[in-house]
């Protein structure tokens, strides 16, 4: 009996073991699914606070898209003095004297950093009309036009601008790719060892420098013109008529345009025809007179002997 009662006491003993092994094991499984769960409310909760962040900085970097010019510190320089810009002018004032118009035109440009490039008078009357080409600083530009406009009545002005701002760029391009060219032409000839070899590179190295050449004239053709602005000013007196009329069309302008044109050739031929009249007279009368004297000794003779040339005579029949 004591035999039985300690066997049956050992497996009750391992029975609750087991049981309390297994409820360990699912406590403990418990705990991490709980851990598990807080971990991903945690990340949830950090990525929806993530989100809102993400959102302001790209609503940020669009306003600062959005902002005027020059509140962000990566905003593009546009500013029109950083680009190559061609001015030219032409403008007609009608002054008083003229000659003192034109002096004062030109102290404008001087006293502006310019110089006159071209100077036409036509007459010194009242119908007097100077011509004159200033150039003048880019930078100054407006304002020696204003002064100018001031000195008499202005008629018409006509301002134009040019942007070769590109056209400079690839200039400038060109001509570093075109020195680059030239240095590898001249290493290549330094190290020639052969007649035609040295030939052919004294060649093609005289086109890459003439190509070059021509570069760097453009450029400071494109140079000179930015720098230096063309005004094309025409000063004319009180009694000179306006350079451009008003086109005119219609049947009768048509015809007064035909009468001119025919008036005008007619006159063209007169005027050839008197000039060779003298020469008509001169040689022409003589050269008349000679060949009728001509004609006249060559009727002569055949007159003479149709009329001493006997008359036939009729041939004597013999009798049969």
């Amino acid at each position: 009996m004591t035999t039985m009662g300690a066997g049956m006491d050992g497996q009750v003993g391992r029975r609750r073991g087991a049981l309390l092994a297994a409820t360990a094991l699912a406590a403990a499984l418990a705990l991490t699914g709980c851990g598990a769960g807080d971990r991903g409310a945690q990340d949830s909760a950090g990525s929806a606070a993530e989100a809102p962040a993400a959102n302001g900085g790209e609503a940020g970097r669009d306003a600062a898209a959005g902002a005027p010019e020059g509140a962000g510190a990566g905003a593009p320089d546009l500013r029109v003095d950083q680009r190559a810009i061609i001015y030219t002018g032409t403008m007609r004032v009608q002054v008083n004297d003229v000659d003192s118009a034109a002096r004062e035109a030109a102290a404008v440009a001087t006293r502006a950093g310019g110089f006159v490039g071209g100077d036409q008078r036509r007459s010194a009357d009242a119908d007097a009309v100077a011509e004159l080409e200033l150039r003048v600083p880019a930078a100054k530009f407006t304002g020696v036009v204003e002064e100018i406009a001031k000195l008499g009545r202005q008629q018409n002005r006509e301002i134009n601008t040019q942007d070769v701002t590109e056209e400079t760029v690839d200039l400038d391009a060109r001509i570093t790719s075109q020195r680059a060219r030239v240095d590898s032409a001249r290493r290549l000839l330094a190290r020639a060892t052969s007649i035609t070899d040295l030939v052919s590179l004294e060649n093609e190295l005289g086109r890459r420098e003439a190509d070059l050449a021509s570069l760097e004239a453009k450029k400071r053709r494109l140079a000179d013109l930015t720098a230096l602005s063309t005004i094309t000013v025409s000063l004319a007196g009180p009694a000179a008529k306006a350079t451009e009329e008003e086109a005119e069309t219609g049947f009768l302008v048509g015809l007064r345009g035909g009468w001119k044109a025919f008036v005008a050739s007619m006159t063209v031929l007169l005027t050839v025809l008197g000039a060779l009249l003298p020469w008509l007279v001169a040689f022409g009368v003589p050269l008349g007179v000679l060949l009728v004297v001509l004609r006249r000794r060559r009727r002569s003779p055949a007159l003479v002997a149709t009329v001493s040339a006997p008359p036939p005579v009729p041939a004597t029949r013999s009798a049969p």
